[in-house]
């Protein structure tokens, strides 16, 4: 078939080495992984991760009477092997209740600062999500998920990215990893989808996603490297276009999605070339971590940089992260971690050596993340005042989970919007799609239920918890 030569462009392209590296594999067949995704939503999925209600009490109504306020960007971060609530909870607080006055718990204590910002919430489940090992695309979709097995359905992070302020790059995915994995396979997609059977690629080569993001204001190698791949992807383009008229209809349908893939990509370079001006303000100075790390962490510290510099460009308004790439893997050799994979997830994570390094790891991750959109005006305060971040885990508490209890921890009130300096402890009968519908309805969308029919309602969202607009 004509179209496979442009999958083994595509392949060449998605499987280059770092900046630093000159061998190029050989290519023969797509990699199993890779096929088991629906191939011919590849392209997309780069472009798109490139593009009266019952509800918890953890959030002010959306039909509140409340102006302003609402988030106006949105930030995932979900670290893999789970999230005990007993690394998170404060000692002693078994109810609902304000977070002064107590200590936050070794793993988290950077937060402390910020306490007045963080809302814990405990008690919501995933159960119908069959989140063992992680429930992959169904740990943001609220839906059953498995290894392997294409998305049904969008996105948490793909639906705020339609409805929140437009930007050039609507919602950006980022992947940490051992650094094997991020240069083996440095775009996978297991977390984010824009909808049944089209997954979103997350970035893991932070030399890569600097090339697409700020290729065209850069010097030597990285702009040389764009302006070649540039030229190439508006070649395909044409190429394609021109001769996947002959092909037959079903093969017609499939190659003219991946020609669709390219003129995004290629309308992707095209709009950051514009505001090229404006960019440089915000563009990281590439390093030694880019092209010579140490340890896998240096990526890990480089891509949250890049994702926080999107955010502050304004480049996109939704950023996921995927600390563990939504798998059973991962590695943090960088803070003197030497176990790594599926080993961390068979480990008890209280009073863990391992695991408080790791979670003070993603604490100052999320405290850089407050810090940086503190420092930019917006509005009459800054970006964090209308930022949201959620944390938590693919994996709700634990690697081997049945989902009963899926702690969650959001930063940010949004102007009051949202609770915060609390835990709020339900009763295990609330889904982690109210939590998503709630969000969503901060944002000014109509979300009864996120992507849980009336039927699965009935049986895993007791509905019964109505929300407060403001905290007693």
């Amino acid at each position: 078939m004509k179209f496979r030569l442009i999958w083994q462009v595509l392949h060449r392209w998605i499987h280059r080495e770092t900046l630093a590296d000159s061998p190029r594999p050989e290519l023969n067949e797509p990699s199993k992984d890779l096929s088991m995704i629906n191939r011919r939503n590849m392209l997309h999925g780069i472009a798109a991760g490139v593009g009266s209600t019952f509800l918890p009490n953890f959030a002010s109504a959306a039909t509140s009477t409340k102006t302003g306020g609402g988030p106006k960007r949105v930030i995932f971060f979900m670290q893999n092997q789970g999230f005990d609530p007993r690394t998170c909870i404060p000692a002693g607080m078994k109810n609902s209740g304000s977070l002064a006055g107590v200590k936050l718990p070794e793993p988290i204590q950077a937060l402390e600062p910020f306490k007045e910002r963080l809302q814990i919430i405990n008690g919501l489940h995933g159960k119908h999500t069959s989140p063992s090992h992680s429930a992959f695309f169904g740990a943001l979709g609220g839906y059953r998920g498995s290894d392997g097995v294409p998305p049904s359905a969008s996105t948490i992070d793909y639906e705020l990215s339609k409805v929140l302020p437009e930007t050039l790059l609507p919602h950006l995915c980022i992947g940490m990893d051992s650094m094997e994995n991020m240069k083996g396979k440095p775009t996978v997609a297991n977390l984010s989808a824009s909808g049944a059977g089209q997954p979103i690629f997350m970035h893991s080569n932070p030399n890569h996603l600097y090339e697409m993001l700020y290729g065209g204001i850069s010097q030597g190698d990285i702009r040389s490297q764009h302006e070649a791949r540039s030229g190439m992807f508006d070649r395909i383009e044409e190429m394609a276009a021109a001769r996947g008229s002959t092909l037959p209809t079903p093969d017609k349908q499939r190659f003219n999605q991946y020609v669709q893939g390219f003129n995004d990509i290629n309308g992707l370079r095209g709009r950051l070339g514009k505001v090229s001006d404006h960019l440089r303000n915000f563009a990281p100075k590439v390093d030694d971590r880019y092209t010579n790390p140490e340890f896998e962490t240096d990526w890990h510290d480089v891509n949250l940089d890049l994702g926080i510099s999107a955010l502050k460009s304004g480049i996109t308004n939704v950023l996921t992260i995927g600390s563990g790439r939504g798998e059973i893997f991962g590695a943090w050799k960088g803070l003197g971690v030497e176990k790594q994979g599926h080993n961390l997830g068979h480990m008890d994570q209280p009073d863990n050596p391992i695991w408080i390094k790791i979670r003070q790891y993603n604490s100052r991750m999320l405290v850089k993340l407050m810090e940086e959109l503190e420092s930019v005006p917006e509005g009459s305060g800054t970006m964090m005042d209308n930022t949201l971040i959620v944390y938590t885990s693919n994996n709700a508490d634990k690697q081997h989970t049945n989902g009963a209890n899926w702690p969650v921890m959001l930063l940010g009130n949004c102007d009051g919007i949202f609770k915060s300096g609390c835990l709020t402890q339900l009763d295990g009968k609330r889904p982690i799609n109210a939590l998503y519908s709630t969000i969503l309805q901060t944002v000014g969308a109509n979300s009864k239920r996120f992507n849980m029919s009336e039927q699965m309602a009935a049986k895993f969202d007791s509905g019964l918890s109505l929300i407060h607009i403001s905290e007693p």
